[in-house]
């Protein structure tokens, strides 16, 4: 029997007790995971049982959530967040980490966090959760995807000005971030011969140079290079002709350049399901792509459905790493 997925807590003040429940509800032992917070968090009256370790999960599923429980030093109170929780949130993500680093559970699945929070109340060294990760992991190479059933979009940078992409987009970075992608659509999504498209920096992909130069500098000569390591590569393409219905059927997952570039797209094609997914680690990570929503916490009204599908991609992306 194969370990469930761990499904961290996140902001006990956001939506994410709330979301799991849903999540449970929908999913019970189809996806079994195993729910890592303090009990106390989770809505009043929730159908969640205490487990002593995530093997006994499994068998507990069809009937509550598992709850592995971690004790945190303040309370939660929807939409109002307290940062005596935040190393408790951080707390949380390493002990998942380490779980699946021991074999003890497939996967992880984060609920949202709130980075503002985590400075305030622990002094959060990292810009968000996947850098987090990466350093809980040994310091990985990682890359962000965003997923769904229409598309799959890696941005080369994240969480930057759009002032500054120009300078962090290097010819080292774009390959580290195509070659994670190549290799986690055969590993983790079963894609054989993945093709991938990259977008140019600039408007119409710099047409020539008229609009920006970085397209013949440094993006095409480096697709050529990758594609004679045997990587299946189309562009550099305008970002503007890439994404309508046609233009996805000839890729497996696209590679813009900067954050609005790849997730406009995808928010506009499935803003409801898409998932956040963390390539390079040595350990499958799926998170919903939603922010703790404050302000809707604890009103019962939180859509699940991200949650939903970033357990069911971390379930299919463990089973095809326990099969390889």
């Amino acid at each position: 029997m194969r370990p469930p997925i761990a499904l961290t807590c996140g902001e006990p003040a956001g939506v994410g007790p709330e979301i799991a429940i849903k999540a449970w509800q929908a999913l019970r032992s189809d996806v079994p995971f195993v729910w890592i917070g303090d009990p106390s968090h989770l809505p009043e009256g929730a159908p969640a049982k205490p487990v002593k370790s995530a093997a006994e999960a499994t068998g507990v599923c069809a009937d509550a959530m598992p709850i592995l429980a971690h004790d945190f030093t303040g309370s939660a109170r929807p939409g109002l967040p307290d940062p005596a929780n935040a190393q408790g949130v951080i707390d949380v993500i390493a002990r998942a980490v380490a779980m699946a680093r021991a074999g003890e559970v497939s996967a992880i699945t984060t609920c949202p966090i709130n980075k503002k929070v985590l400075v305030d109340g622990a002094d959060f060294a990292y810009p968000g959760h996947t850098e987090y990760l990466a350093a809980l992991a040994g310091g990985a190479d990682v890359v962000m995807m965003l997923a769904c059933d229409a598309l799959k979009v890696v941005p080369a940078t994240i969480h930057i000005a759009l002032a500054q992409v120009p300078r962090a987009l290097t010819r080292d970075g774009l390959a580290q971030v195509i070659r994670t992608t190549h290799s986690a659509l055969r590993a983790d999504f079963g894609i054989a011969a993945p093709r991938i498209a990259v977008a140019g920096l600039n408007p119409h992909a710099g047409e020539g140079g008229l609009m920006g130069g970085e397209e013949i500098t440094m993006i095409a000569p480096l697709l050529d290079d990758l594609r004679a390591e045997g990587i299946n590569l189309l562009g550099p393409l305008p970002a503007d002709t890439m994404f309508h219905a046609a233009a996805r059927e000839a890729y497996d997952a696209a590679v813009a350049m900067y954050h609005d570039q790849a997730l406009i797209p995808i928010k506009t094609l499935d803003f409801a399901g898409g998932v956040n997914v963390t390539l390079g680690l040595p350990f499958v990570r799926t998170s919903p792509d939603h922010g703790t929503a404050f302000d809707i916490a604890g009103r019962g009204i939180a859509d699940p459905t991200s949650l939903i599908n970033a357990l069911q991609m971390a379930d299919d992306m463990g089973r095809r790493r326990a099969d390889a």
